[in-house]
């Protein structure tokens, strides 16, 4: 006889609940719930998972597997591609902890105790940082926000393709491709081998009639500026085409913002504006546009807007439109988007508003500075060049290995050894690069840091 077992930790499961459950929807057991999944395709073997732990049990096990992990607190980090290492001040986790922003969900007007007024108040922010009007509350990461954008440009034009770099981040590129198919077919475009920009010829052959938009990146996932941005939106705009463009927003206190140069839709990432790496994960993207009935209305996500109510000198804080999006339209909506990043967004609205414009140029120019020192050191040593691509940089920059012999999984592995992560190894996503690393530098990166980076690579090298 099989023993009746509740789990402690899955509701639902004591065997008199389930019985009560089955009941009601008036089935005799759960078996009677796959009858319409073929016996040939259901499991009938016995799923190797391990019996429940303990509470206590439980707790020690994720202890030891948690040791195992090396955070950026315990060692020196110059990993980035698209989850960077920022400061974070500790105001933004106060605000963003309190009770009524992590209960509420999305902020419904029921539940509603300011969240409707944070979220108008980062998107005012990051409007002011990007020169537009219109942000929407964030999506799942970048990588939607760039799919997303996209798909928008689509329906702006009725096209069915996008050009886009080859520089693109090989994991972003993955979620536009997936996100956009089977709709709109991405093209990818050839870059300058000297400089990483996008190839202005190759551009140029392959935008068409049916071009529905152009994404590139400032800087660049391989972290070099694409200066050729202006030229880049004046082909778009001859041929129909809608201009977007990728951006980390934290580049924007010292680099212009897209729009002077001519884009129509902004994206990127809000992971710097004061969110924590989470070991890689969650992330939050933004998308944003001028204030035009036919862009707003093909935003598929939530936008807050503020309004003077029936009582004079009193203002309140709603949708925009809501009409237009997933929750109103479900089935029939031009998109499905999610909330689960709203609480992102209001880590990135503290943020801005505590470093302010003079703070977000002083810590653009400290980063550059930073990066640049790093460059320079790396370029006193024999057989690596700093820089694969002669161009500037923000805080990113590919180092070329080719000439050492070593590969940089090894030279990686040393660099750990010594209590160093090493940068995101390229060969295997641009293999044209060779053995050839993405590093990154930051504000958090002191000089002292930066010179054991190069006496340890000068070491083993």
């Amino acid at each position: 006889m099989t023993k009746a077992i509740t789990h402690p930790y899955l509701p639902n499961t004591n065997p008199e609940i389930k019985a009560q459950m089955l009941k009601e929807i008036g089935v005799e057991s759960i078996e009677e719930l796959y009858q319409t999944i073929p016996e040939e395709l259901r499991y009938t073997g016995k799923l190797n998972i391990p019996e429940a732990l303990n509470e206590f049990e439980l707790k020690r096990e994720v202890g030891n597997l948690l040791q195992k992990n090396k955070g950026t607190n315990e060692v020196i980090s110059f990993l980035g591609g698209g989850c960077w290492q920022h400061f974070i001040p500790a105001v933004c986790d106060e605000i963003a902890s309190r009770a009524e922003f992590v209960t509420a969900y999305a902020g419904d007007e029921y539940e509603d105790h300011g969240r409707f007024q944070v979220l108008f108040e980062y998107q005012s922010l990051l409007a002011e940082l990007l020169c537009v009007d219109v942000v929407n509350v964030p999506t799942f990461d970048w990588g939607q926000a760039a799919a997303t954008a996209i798909r928008m440009a689509s329906r702006l034009t009725t096209k069915k393709e996008a050009l886009v770099p080859k520089t693109v981040a090989p994991e972003r590129l993955k979620i536009i491709e997936n996100y956009c198919s089977p709709d709109v077919e991405i093209k990818l475009i050839n870059y300058q081998e000297a400089t990483g920009e996008l190839d202005l010829t190759d551009l140029k052959n392959n935008i068409s009639e049916q071009t529905a938009a152009i994404y590139f990146e400032n800087p660049s996932y391989l972290g070099f500026l694409e200066t050729q941005g202006e030229e880049i939106s004046r082909i778009a705009k001859e041929s129909g085409a809608i201009t977007i463009v990728g951006v980390d927003p934290i580049s924007l206190g010292v680099l212009e913002s897209p729009v002077q140069y001519g884009a129509d839709i902004i994206c990127g990432e809000l992971q710097p504006l004061g969110n924590p790496m989470n070991y890689g994960g969650g992330q939050s993207g933004f998308i944003a546009t001028r204030d035009e009935m036919e862009y707003i209305s093909e935003f598929p996500s939530r936008l807050f807007g503020i309004t003077p109510t029936s009582q004079e000198g009193e203002y309140g804080f709603g949708d925009v439109f809501y009409d237009r999006t997933s929750f109103a339209k479900r089935e029939n909506g031009k998109e499905s988007v999610g909330t689960q990043t709203s609480m992102c967004a209001i880590t990135a609205g503290v943020y801005l508003a505590l470093m302010g414009p003079e703070g977000m140029a002083e810590l653009g120019q400290t980063i550059m500075q930073r990066s640049q020192y790093a460059m320079k050191k790396l370029n006193e040593i024999e057989k690596i060049s700093p820089s694969y691509f002669n161009n500037v940089n923000f805080k990113e920059f590919v180092v070329d290995f080719n000439e050492t012999g070593k590969t940089v999984e090894e030279i990686n592995q040393y660099l750990l050894s010594k209590g160093i992560y090493g940068g995101i190894d390229l060969s295997e996503e641009f293999p044209e690069l060779g053995q050839s690393a993405l590093f990154c530098v930051t504000e958090v990166h002191s000089k002292a840091d930066i010179d054991t980076l190069a006496k340890e690579l000068r070491s083993y090298l």
